[in-house]
């Protein structure tokens, strides 16, 4: 399973669109802010009671978020026993330095700048696909 993290709408429909031209047909579950990715992944408030056995085998998370931004968001799943070694990527339009050292700082495993081109980000997508999802091997579920 894939959590998206992602408020824009057209960001959104466009990262799904390349996970599925891509052959990447992972779930993918989408949080469009802050709060929202923490209570899927904490399963409280609207994901109450969700089998937490089940985590994502990678995160999309966009930095510039409501509610709670990606910085945030990234240093309270990094401060969570049970989410702490989930793979992180942050997937963003930023391409500010102090976001980048910041995101590594926080425990990102990965900064990708969004190109604006589709084709580009496609194969962006497809390279992100082929290493989380095939090659990566996922850190053990932490049961608490």
């Amino acid at each position: 399973m894939i959590l998206l993290v992602e408020d824009n709408p057209d960001d959104e429909a466009l990262t799904l669109r390349a996970l599925k031209k891509n052959n990447i047909l992972n779930e993918v579950v989408v949080a469009r802010d802050g709060v929202e990715a923490l209570d899927f992944l904490c399963g409280t408030g609207a994901h109450a009671g969700r089998d937490l056995a089940r985590m994502p085998e990678v995160i999309l998370l966009d930095i510039n978020l409501p509610r709670i931004n990606g910085l945030e968001v990234l240093e309270k799943i990094r401060a969570n026993e049970r989410t702490r070694l989930l793979p992180v990527v942050i997937l963003t339009t930023s391409n500010e330095e102090q976001d980048k050292l910041k995101s590594y700082t926080l425990g990102a495993n990965s900064f990708i700048r969004k190109p604006v081109d589709f084709q580009q980000f496609s194969e962006a997508i497809r390279h992100l696909g082929i290493y989380w999802l095939l090659l990566n091997q996922s850190p053990p579920v932490i049961r608490s």
